[in-house]
Order: C-alpha cells, then structure tokens, then sequence
C-alpha cells in the first residue's frame, strides 16, 4: 500500500515537474511555435492576432508587454551572430546591410528579459530610424560595443548574455505575404573584451 502512494507520488512529481520545464522551455526560447528565422532574427508574425498559438499568448502574459498587432508593426529578435555564436554584452559587433520598408524602427541592446541594457551612463542602449547615418546605397552600418565609435553606435555596456530587438511600426513586412523577401541586416562580431 505505501509502496504503491510513493510510486503515485514519484510520477505525479515527474509528470508536473517534466510538464513545466517543458513549458519553462517553449516559453524561454526564441526558436519556437509560431516563430520565423531570418538570418539571425527571430519574429512571432501572429503573436498579437487572433490566430497566436497558446505559447505565444503565454509569452506575452508571462512577459507583460503589449504586442503589436499585424497592422502596427513587427519585432525580430537576435540572441545569436551570423556565425551562430551567442550575443554577449562585453564583445563588439557590426550590424551592416539594409533595413525593409517601414515608416519608423528602433533596435536596442536587450537583458534575458528583452528590457533595454542598463548602461549606467546618460545614453541609451537604443537608436531609431530618424537618427541613424546611411550608407550611398541607403545601407546601415551600426557599432555595437561599450566603447564609442564614429558613425552609428549602439552603447552595449557591461557582461553576460545580450539580444537585440528590431522593431518595425508600419511596415508591409507584418503581412504574411511580405515575409518571404525580406532580407534583415547582418550582426558580424568584431572582436571581445577579456
């Protein structure tokens, strides 16, 4: 009799503690249901429509954001470089190649909790479309490093793991039709600090 509570115990306990990290999991990853990948950008084109998976309503609760809907605009997220490696607050990169279409963007360097790095420091950790030099042929190249550069730079200051959001608002890319041509910039690292 206590043999068979202890093994009613044990499975409950595998069954709920196995259901919420695998819950945890498809919550805390950017690679999931609903998700596209373009390059390095990740973006969930459903998540503030009707048609958003169970995963995607949960992230958005568990997040406590308010999600764009497929009219206002969509968000990409980056947690690795183009060759794979994980985003970190203490290395330099370089964001270069063009932006799509869109009214008005922004990209930040983000926390785990895709809030904008703290930099302690009077300048932000975000740049936005009206600010940003272009290139002759209306590319971007932005600097993302701790320590200043000329031309477009983005303040990453700090250690551990980063992301970046990119955020476009009216733009023709939220339709589920002008994602198949959209190509996003590259993230290339330069070089680390020890």
């Amino acid at each position: 009799m206590l043999k068979n509570a202890f093994l009613t115990l044990l499975a409950l306990a595998i069954a709920i503690g196995g259901g919420g990290g695998s819950v945890w999991y498809a919550l805390k990853t950017q690679d999931g249901i609903g998700a596209i990948r373009i390059g390095s950008w990740t973006a969930f084109p459903d998540i503030g429509t009707q048609a958003a998976d169970p995963y995607s309503k949960a992230r958005v609760a568990r997040e406590g954001v308010l999600a764009l809907g497929q009219a206002e605009g969509l968000s990409f997220i980056a947690e690795r470089d183009s060759d794979g490696e994980l985003l970190k607050r203490q290395c330099a990169y370089e964001i270069e190649g063009g932006f799509p279409t869109a009214r008005f963007w922004t990209l930040y360097a983000a926390d785990r909790s895709l809030g904008v790095v703290e930099t302690g420091k009077p300048r932000l950790a975000a740049l936005q479309s009206y600010q940003v030099l272009r290139q002759p042929d209306n590319s971007v190249l932005i600097s993302v490093s701790n320590r200043p550069a000329p031309g477009n730079w983005l303040l990453s200051d700090g250690f551990g793991r980063m992301y970046l959001v990119l955020t476009f608002y009216d733009t023709p890319i939220a339709s589920s039709t002008g994602l198949s041509d959209v190509t996003l910039p590259q993230i290339v690292k330069v070089g680390c600090n020890a």
